[in-house]
């Protein structure tokens, strides 16, 4: 769970740190020419920015793929044990059942049976 929240703050942060930096270019008291050309380096900058936030977003998410499965697997794990264990103990408690009947009268026993 915590890589999934690194990795957005990671994201928030890049975000974060973009619209700061254009923010503060708008509001800093340059010319206009100025800030145009500090604009269009900070364009040219974007598609790199773009990319290394999908890089890290790809990296988190497989990170969350990985972390997902294996937690599928210990839950499968888990439940097929708990499945035998139910298994064993329906096997022990037919036995215990049959023990029982097996040592009532038997003439009681097959008056039983008829009934049903």
């Amino acid at each position: 769970m915590s890589n999934n929240r690194s990795g957005v703050f990671i994201g928030g942060f890049m975000l974060g740190a973009t619209i700061g930096a254009l923010t503060g270019l708008l509001v800093a008291p340059r010319t206009g020419r100025e800030t145009r050309k500090i604009l269009k380096k900070s364009a040219t900058a974007i598609p790199e920015l773009a990319e290394d936030l999908s890089t890290s977003v790809q990296i988190q998410a497989d990170r969350l793929s990985a972390s997902a499965l294996r937690n599928w697997d210990e839950t499968l794990d888990r439940l097929r044990e708990a499945i035998a264990a139910g298994v064993d103990a329906s096997q022990q408690e037919s036995q215990i059942l049959k023990r029982q009947t097996s040592q009532e009268d038997p003439d009681s026993l097959s008056q039983q049976l008829e009934r049903l």
